[in-house]
């Protein structure tokens, strides 16, 4: 992830390292991955739920996902909180521990 984020940043990477029971978890596709998304949640409380890809390189053994702003995504300046959801068939399905990051503002 980025040192800063700013407002209205594209490309910066959020990164979410995905563990179970304190254990790194393979989220790869090979481990049955069917869905992996990062939600990303603003201080007034709204969400946006975004599709995850696997870092940079890594095929998912690494039990990191990642998504990359586009346009809009970091469209408020403050808190916000980011975790992850994965699916894997029917069972298991499961949301990892919320992190926070800071958007910051810019000159205008």
């Amino acid at each position: 992830m980025a040192d800063e984020i700013h407002l209205n940043d594209i490309g910066t990477k959020l990164q979410v390292l995905v563990k179970r029971d304190g254990v790194l978890y393979d989220v790869s596709v090979a481990a049955g991955n069917t869905t992996k998304q990062i939600k990303l949640r603003q201080k007034d409380g709204t969400l946006k739920t975004k599709t995850a890809t696997y870092s940079d390189g890594g095929d998912g053994t690494d039990g990191i996902l990642q998504y990359v702003t586009v346009d809009d995504d970091l469209d408020a300046v403050g808190a916000w909180e980011k975790m992850a959801y994965i699916e894997m068939g029917a069972s298991p399905r499961f949301h990892t521990s919320v992190a926070t990051f800071e958007v910051l503002p810019v000159l205008t």
